[in-house]
């Protein structure tokens, strides 16, 4: 088994400040800690090649394809981007869309109008702030609308291969299911499950959860009998499923 990495590490070089003092702060049961890295084991063999669901080319395409995620499925998203890159060649073409045609191009993800405005907002400040690239540090790509830490997880994971936890509703429900976090704020779910794993493997871990809960662990109907994970988590069984809503018969 590869040696797990020390906060004195060069990997550690590559994490936020903020997440570093988070990581030291929290002391997580050794108990806790064990059964993580136990789940964590079983689902890197279950979604050994886990990875992001979103198509992309360049750091720019997977920034934009994240805001784009917010509140709409990653087909949808996907649907949408090839048009995009087609269309608008270039950072600059994005910062001057004209005002109702980006909204037009990208009105099947739902909240268009305010990702209009992040996209337009966020490709202007790459342009004059950090020279036409999408910034790697943390601390960069805070300041571009519409990245908070999850959108900037996904960028720095998945395009420059660094490590990082992307918390969505998948990802939420799951660790709380699992045990691993009693917190619901994405940003304090992301530093209690941190402190449970080395950094190296908060990527594989993360994108793994996600595929997780989509293929088993479902909001309303989790498969509990068929998890892989069932002897560890603590709520196997005990998620009540909801009814399918019924129908009006009322046009």
């Amino acid at each position: 088994m590869p040696k797990e990495s020390t906060m004195t590490e060069p990997i550690w070089n590559e994490i936020d400040d903020r997440l570093k003092a988070e990581i030291a702060a929290r002391n997580p049961p050794k108990a806790t800690v064990a059964r993580a890295r136990s789940i964590a084991d079983i689902l890197a063999q279950e979604f050994p090649e886990a990875d992001c669901a979103l198509d992309y080319t360049t750091p720019w395409e997977l920034l934009m394809a994240t805001i784009l995620s917010a509140q709409c499925t990653d087909v949808r998203v996907n649907m949408v981007t090839p048009e995009l890159r087609r269309k608008y060649k270039t950072l600059r073409d994005y910062a001057e869309a004209p005002e109702g045609e980006l909204e037009k191009d990208i009105y099947s993800t739902g909240f268009y109008n305010n990702k209009a405005k992040a996209i337009r907002e966020t490709a202007r400040i790459i342009l004059e702030k950090f020279s036409g690239e999408v910034p790697r540090e943390m601390e960069g790509l805070l300041q571009l609308r519409g990245a908070a830490r999850k959108t900037a997880n996904v960028v720095r994971m998945h395009v420059f291969r660094l490590p990082g936890i992307a918390v969505d509703t998948h990802y939420g429900r799951i660790t709380q299911r699992l045990g691993l976090t009693d917190e619901t704020d994405p940003e304090k779910i992301e530093f209690d499950t941190a402190a449970l794993l080395p950094p190296e493997r908060w990527t594989q871990f993360a994108d793994a959860v996600i595929l997780h809960g989509r293929k088993t662990c479902a909001a309303r109907s989790p498969k509990c009998e068929e998890c892989a994970l069932a002897q560890l988590c603590p709520s196997a069984g005990k998620v009540v499923t909801e009814p399918t809503a019924k129908k009006s018969k009322k046009g």
